[in-house]
């Protein structure tokens, strides 16, 4: 059974940093996309990054535009774990934070297959 678990989240001041962390299990790690996607307070669902691999095995991530170039997503040294580093953080980026498995972008749309419990990152101003 798929299991992610993501955590790391908090309250932070505009400007500053959070390195978010996911824990995952019950897939295929090396074969499938990994990504975030957020959900702010009475807003739906938003598509936060995505890393795929591509035809020579190289990993390649997408962002959306909002946080392109503040935040990196990327593998942990450990199996089965990945993050989200966010630096600049602004008021706009708060939302419940949650990885996700098989993750693709296809057309401009990011999709996700699985997920689990999110985390929660408040920026303040």
């Amino acid at each position: 059974e798929v299991q992610l678990q993501a955590s790391g989240g908090g309250l932070v001041q505009a400007g500053g940093s959070l390195n978010v962390s996911c824990t995952a299990s019950g897939f295929d790690y090396d074969s499938y996309g990994i990504g975030w996607y957020r959900q702010a307070p009475g807003k739906e669902r938003e598509g936060v990054t995505c890393i795929e691999n591509i035809s020579n095995h190289i990993s390649s991530a997408v962002y959306e535009d909002s946080v392109k170039g503040r935040f990196t997503i990327s593998r942990g040294n450990a199996k089965n774990t990945f993050y989200l580093q966010m630096n600049n953080l602004k008021p706009e980026d708060t939302a419940v934070y949650y990885c996700a498995a098989e993750c693709t972008f296809v057309a401009g749309i990011f999709e996700y297959e699985h997920w689990g419990q999110g985390t929660l990152v408040t920026v303040s101003s």
